[in-house]
């Protein structure tokens, strides 16, 4: 039976998930379908999904259409799930891409067709939500054209709108759903878009131009062949309303997946890192990756793979090509919303799942031992919001190491880390959301944690020269303690360390002792007792004893020495700060400026791309906390945002003045 591979993404709240019980019980797979509210849908069925009312992770739900195998990839709409959505993308062969008929094209929208432009995706898009008020099916269309990369048309328009939508046209045909008739009144609309949309697809072919622009007449069946070679080739991206919800433009939508999309056969080799490349043909040496990690509390570990060549039987062989490890497989299995189903071979264009083998990740690559090829692994972005953690039980410190383990083998978009300055355990995620499910997932292990923001790991410099002696003499009976130097700081970017000593004031064996002291002295600076950077420091002169200088006693007078310089080089203050690039609607624009001007960032620029725009700041960590939420806020969960470390500046005068007096405060208390 022929198969299609569709990842089903769009923006938070489009519909995805209803779409996906729609195909399920339009195909008659279900004998109803489930509702996202009530907890019952197919693709969400995790307990974290019913309780957020969400998607969190990529359901697979299969379906059968005129004899042929649909699997669907229902993804999460939210950002926070990147490594779900980019996984799908990655494991399918096209695209379903939802757009809400009501908002039309959003940050989300954007997002995935950006992923799915990345990696040459054919697409569908469906306007979702036809039956709601204020449904306008052409602003959407031209929100499309104007906002998403590529060539987009109306494949068929609706009939009604708002709750008057019953159905739809095929423009090029003009026959209108099953049991309805085309009013008097489309007439006009129907030749426009029948007119634009022969245009789009003669673009896709030089033979069909020369022949329009010559004013030959098309046959349709030329242009409907034209157009399904477009869209396999993602060169054309056909649009229809649906309404997941009454189901209308639901069959015309199924009947586009197996008649538009392209099946595993058609896709083409598939290369790897070194150039191999693999036929996705059955008889082909296999080859799979690994798209995404789960964890079952009741079968164990989940790796669901893409089979990309060749045939994979229980009890053979198969080559961890990433990590160097042969593995063999007892059993095989799909899967279908929760319910897996044990199968005797998974073969080319195949989404199979393996369980209960320890060494896979999320992008390794599994392979035939005798022909070996590794592909591309899955990219994954950088953490954008991070939460301090704190065991409330000395048990669940205990057990903390290893279900985080658990957590970040399923999701390598987490991370962990315990910051070396604060000594703060810190999970960072993609988002205030990400953080709260792992942290909902770490209770669910046993492990009960309470969260804040983490503190921001300030640190001290210097604005001036200076010098000073440190001299450490000590005699109490015996050989007595002696060290004596002067050293020089200066302010300037990074750590430097060299003597000047000339004559042999201090012997050249006491001088690494010396810089020992001076770094010991240098992880409590004197303004809050934060660590200091960005100096200097030159020995230049001292003095020893024969017998009571020893490596100790200079690096006693090497710590005297800085602190004692310190005094006369003007400390102050730094705080680290991050470089943000922020994506969201144009209309959001001055919303963005005020409140990143009210967190004291420094924009970078501004750059427009179709109705959304990429604001790029300089913002101290400090603002960023709680930018996540913020942002979502602002934006009503349209805009997107990224970070990365971006160096260290001045604290203001006033804020330094409250830092130094809250860190004192808490040393005191310490």
């Amino acid at each position: 039976m022929p198969v299609r591979i569709v990842s089903l993404a769009a923006h938070s709240g489009a519909g995805k998930t209803t779409l996906s019980e729609a195909l399920l019980h339009r195909s008659g797979a279900t004998s109803r379908m489930g509702r996202v509210e009530d907890g019952t849908t197919h693709s969400d069925h995790t307990d974290a999904e019913k309780q957020h009312g969400f998607s969190i992770t990529t359901g697979v739900v299969r379906l059968s259409h005129r004899d042929t195998e649909i699997t669907v990839l229902d993804t999460p709409g939210y950002a926070d799930f990147v490594r779900e959505i980019r996984g799908a993308v990655r494991a399918a062969d096209s695209a379903l891409i939802l757009v809400s008929a009501v908002s039309g094209v959003e940050v989300g929208t954007e997002r995935v067709w950006a992923t799915a432009d990345r990696f040459a995706m054919p697409r569908v898009v469906a306007v979702n939500k036809m039956d709601r008020e204020r449904a306008d099916f052409f602003a959407v269309l031209a929100d499309i054209r104007a906002s998403l990369r590529g060539h987009s048309a109306a494949l068929f328009v609706p009939l009604g709108e708002g709750p008057d939508f019953m159905g739809v046209v095929n423009v090029l045909s003009g026959q209108a759903s099953s049991g309805l008739s085309v009013p008097d009144s489309m007439r006009s609309l129907l030749r426009e878009s029948r007119e634009h949309l022969i245009e789009a697809i003669v673009e896709t072919d030089d033979d069909l131009m020369t022949r329009y622009l010559e004013g030959d007449p098309i046959p349709d069946d030329e242009l409907q062949g034209a157009l399904i070679r477009a869209v396999q080739a993602g060169t054309l991206y056909p649009v229809l309303p649906v309404s997941a919800l009454t189901g209308a433009g639901v069959p015309e939508l199924m009947d586009l997946l197996v008649d538009g999309l392209r099946s595993a056969s058609l896709r083409g080799p598939v290369t790897g890192l070194d150039g191999q490349t693999r036929e996705p043909r059955p008889d082909a040496p296999f080859s799979a990756r690994v798209w995404r990690m789960s964890i079952d509390p009741f079968v164990g570990k989940l790796a669901y793979v893409r089979v990309w060549s060749g045939t994979l039987k229980p009890g053979d062989t198969v080559r961890n090509t990433t990590q160097g490890a042969d593995l063999k497989p007892a059993h095989l299995y799909v899967m279908n919303g929760k319910e897996l189903t044990e199968v005797p071979q998974l073969s080319a264009g195949m989404i199979g799942v393996l369980t209960k083998i320890q060494d896979l990740h999320t992008g390794d690559t599994l392979a035939d031992p005798a022909q070996p090829i590794e592909y591309d692994p899955l990219w994954l972005p950088d953490p954008a919001h991070t939460v301090a953690l704190h065991p409330l039980t000395r048990q669940d410190e205990d057990k903390i190491g290893a279900a985080l383990s658990r957590l970040m083998e399923e999701d390598p978009t987490l991370h962990f880390s315990r910051d070396p300055q604060t000594g703060e355990q810190l999970l960072s995620g993609m988002g205030d959301m990400h953080t709260t499910i792992a942290i909902e997932k770490l209770s669910a292990l046993g492990v009960n944690v309470s969260t804040t923001p983490p503190q921001i790991p300030y640190r001290e410099t210097i604005h001036a020269p200076s010098k000073a002696q440190g001299k450490h003499k000590k005699q109490s009976g015996g050989h007595g303690q002696y060290g004596d130097c002067t050293i020089q700081i200066a302010p300037g970017e990074g750590y430097s360390f060299r003597s000047a000593v000339v004559g042999g004031a201090i012997p050249g064996k006491y001088i690494p002792s010396i810089e020992k002291g001076v770094q010991d002295a240098m992880q409590k600076g004197s303004l809050a007792g934060y660590p200091l950077q960005d100096i200097h420091v030159t020995v230049l002169d001292g003095s020893y004893h024969d017998v009571d200088s020893s490596d100790i006693a200079f690096r006693t007078a090497g710590s005297l020495a800085l602190k004692a310089a310190l005094e006369g080089a003007r400390p102050g203050l730094l705080e680290p700060v991050m470089l943000l690039r922020v994506r969201a609607p144009g209309q959001f624009t001055g919303d963005l400026i005020g409140d990143l001007q009210t967190r004291r960032a420094r924009v970078q620029g501004m750059e427009p791309e179709g109705t959304v725009i990429t604001v790029t700041a300089v913002v101290p960590q400090a603002e960023l906390q709680t930018y996540s939420a913020d942002l979502r806020s602002l934006t009503g969960d349209r805009g997107a945002f990224s970070v990365k470390p971006h160096g260290y500046q001045d604290v203001p005068e006033h804020i330094a003045k409250k830092v130094i007096e809250e860190r004192k405060a808490a040393l005191a208390n310490a």
